[in-house]
């Protein structure tokens, strides 16, 4: 199959997946001294594109879909999981994702409804993808060693999910709503919908509750309701 490594550095990781015989190997690597290091290691059995992840446009740039393996710089991988999934379209331009953060990140990507792990993160990676936690990850297996532990997520497309016109309504909508997280939802709505009766009956809100306390789906459908009164 194709795949896409993010970040390869010395290509430790590279090596293990050319074993393995790849269709295609495409690296991701914004640093040019690894990138040359990354040349006379591989010659021409990786495809090495000398960019920042943070501005690449993946969906333009992978005809075939592609397997993303990564273990992601801890300072952007909210960055870059949230724009990979804001910039979906209807086609997903990967297979699935194979991804490595630090596990207090990966715990807020698959945190659950009502707990105080969830939020923004969990609401937007959880919208168009299934994931699962694979394992943790102890700093002493790194060289040089992190201070923080790790966590390895799974991740791979829904076939079914809420339509989403336009996805920054819902970085705006979770983003506006988790501002203030301890206090109760009557302020967020109000900014955001100047208190519409109709919507609370339509999706049956309570004010009362707390942003943790609204399901995933309910910031999706707000997200649409959204979108038909600002259109």
């Amino acid at each position: 199959k194709r795949v896409l490594e993010i970040g390869p550095g010395t290509g430790n990781l590279t090596s293990y997946i050319l074993k393995k015989n790849p269709k295609k190997l495409f690296v991701i690597e914004k640093d040019n001294e690894l990138v040359n290091d990354l040349e006379n290691k591989f010659n021409n059995k990786v495809s090495i594109i000398n960019d920042d992840i943070l501005k690449i446009d993946e969906t333009n740039l992978f005809k075939n879909k592609v397997i993303v393996f990564g273990n992601l710089p801890y300072n952007i991988s909210t960055e870059i999981i949230s724009k990979w999934i804001i910039n979906l379209k209807d086609y997903f331009w990967f297979e699935s994702l194979i991804l490595m953060f630090q596990k207090e990140v990966a715990d807020r990507i698959i945190a659950e409804l009502d707990t105080s792990n969830y939020g923004r993160l969990s609401i937007i990676c959880n919208w168009k993808l299934n994931i699962k936690k694979i394992c943790d990850i102890k700093p002493e297996a790194f060289s040089p060693r992190p201070k923080v532990d790790s966590s390895l997520l799974f991740l791979y497309p829904k076939t079914n999910f809420i339509k989403i016109n336009n996805p920054t309504n819902l970085e705006k909508i979770t983003r506006i709503f988790f501002n203030q997280r301890r206090k109760m939802l009557k302020k967020p709505f109000n900014q955001l919908f100047n208190g519409n009766q109709n919507i609370l009956n339509k999706l049956k809100i309570d004010l009362n509750l707390r942003p943790q306390n609204l399901s995933m789906d309910t910031y999706y459908n707000l997200a649409r309701e959204y979108e038909n009164l600002t259109s």
